[in-house]
């Protein structure tokens, strides 16, 4: 009976999904066709390439799903606001929206925005493509809910090979960084109920980018490498410098959520920053925080992080939202493994939009059918006590920088 219930709700959840999409896609014979490439993507093909859906589905030639990518009318954009939308009636209010990119390795010149490229999927330099992508993540789970192609100087600089591969004329150079705040302006606009946001380095280093998510009035938790600058009214400090002032009772030792081997739990310590009186109310609604994470096993791996958060706020959670930066690593290899995101054999821009937002959507049902378990909750650890004679003071229940008491470092042109 067990099995039978499963079967039951696995169905009708992929009909209550095609009933919510199907207006997306005007005619019938068009509607059949994406139900049989999107149960293609859930199903048990080998590869989820165009040969072998349509031979799943019962296809003679995949040349119906090619028109589907490549050639039928149909908004890739009006369903990402659908998938957007179901993730979060499914997973709920109050989660963090998390940014980052990943690789799709590729053969020859011609696919959209293909090019020699450092990409994290192989960790090198690769012939690939690169999406930039943001998940939204709850306690009850977690999926993709945006995407962006990018596109080199390489291709934008060369409008002729960009017609050729059907990227339209509008479409210029824009930065990983650009596309990112393009994704959370479309996330928040649409009213997606994230409460934070995290990313990695590549991201949290971005000024323009965390400025925007204190304009949207977002909490963040953002990474950035140890030669950050931390701008005062007394000077310019690197973020490692005033970690190495961090007194020994600073550190707490907490879990930042659960991962494949239980808690993760690492050394965590945090400061306020003072207010910038340029841009923050009297009294602030929010603090900024410099952040470190300090591992176990090996004291000398520290990471860093730039946080902003609502008074209230203490380390714990904060240590919370930046460990929940793995759950889009998780959607990425999930979505790649079970839902053929990678699979693709489309080389026009068009066609990449449209098999990636169908693998997101596809993803996004199976995320929906697992909430129904919900998930554990999650964890957290007191503070003590502090030392004196430091930068680091405590004011209430946290801690905060004063003006440190090391000589700052000579920049002879400061930047954001």
């Amino acid at each position: 009976m067990e099995g039978v219930t499963e079967v039951s709700c696995w169905d009708e959840e992929l009909e209550s999904v095609f009933a919510r999409v199907a207006g997306r896609f005007t005619r019938a014979d068009l509607r059949w066709r994406m139900r049989d490439y999107f149960r293609g993507l859930l199903g048990r093909a080998t590869r989820k390439n165009g040969w072998q859906l349509a031979e799943w589905a019962g296809h003679r030639t995949p040349d119906g799903f090619q028109r589907l990518l490549n050639s039928s009318r149909w908004d890739a954009d009006a369903l990402r606001d659908d998938v957007r939308a179901y993730v979060a009636e499914r997973l709920g209010p109050g989660g963090v929206l998390i940014i980052d990119d990943t690789g799709f390795i590729k053969k020859g010149t011609t696919s959209a925005g293909v090019g020699r490229q450092y990409t994290g999927t192989s960790g090198k330099i690769d012939n690939c493509q690169i999406g930039v992508f943001a998940a939204y993540a709850t306690g009850s789970g977690r999926a993709l809910v945006d995407r962006e192609l990018y596109l080199p100087k390489a291709w934008t600089s060369d409008r002729d090979r960009c017609r050729a591969a059907k990227i339209p004329d509008e479409r210029g150079f824009a930065t990983k960084g650009e596309l990112a705040r393009d994704i959370v302006r479309r996330c928040l606009t649409a009213g997606l109920p994230a409460t934070w946001v995290t990313a990695d380095e590549a991201y949290g280093q971005d000024w323009n980018f965390r400025r925007l998510l204190e304009q949207l009035g977002l909490g963040y938790v953002v990474a950035v490498p140890k030669s950050q600058q931390i701008k005062s009214l007394a000077g310019i400090w690197r973020i490692d410098q005033l970690i190495e002032e961090a007194p020994g009772d600073a550190w707490q030792r907490l879990s930042c959520g659960d991962g494949a081997k239980g808690p993760r739990i690492y050394d965590w310590a945090g400061a306020k920053l003072p207010a910038n009186i340029a841009f923050d109310p009297d009294p602030p609604t929010h603090h900024r925080w410099v952040m470190a994470r300090r591992s176990l096993s090996n004291p000398e791996e520290v990471a860093y992080y730039l946080a902003y958060a609502p008074v209230a706020v203490e380390v714990a959670e904060l240590a919370r939202v930046a460990g929940s930066r793995w759950a889009i690593e998780e959607c990425f290899q999930t979505a790649k493994n079970e839902c053929g995101l990678d699979q693709y054999e489309v080389r026009r821009y068009i066609g990449w939009y449209r098999h990636i937002t169908l693998a997101m959507l596809a993803h996004a049902v199976l995320t929906a059918l697992a909430a129904l378990a919900g998930e554990a909750a999650r964890g957290a650890a007191a503070t003590d006590q502090p030392s004196s004679h430091s930068p680091w003071q405590r004011s209430g229940g946290s801690w905060t920088l004063s003006c440190p008491t090391h000589e700052p470092t000579a920049i002879p042109s400061p930047t954001r």
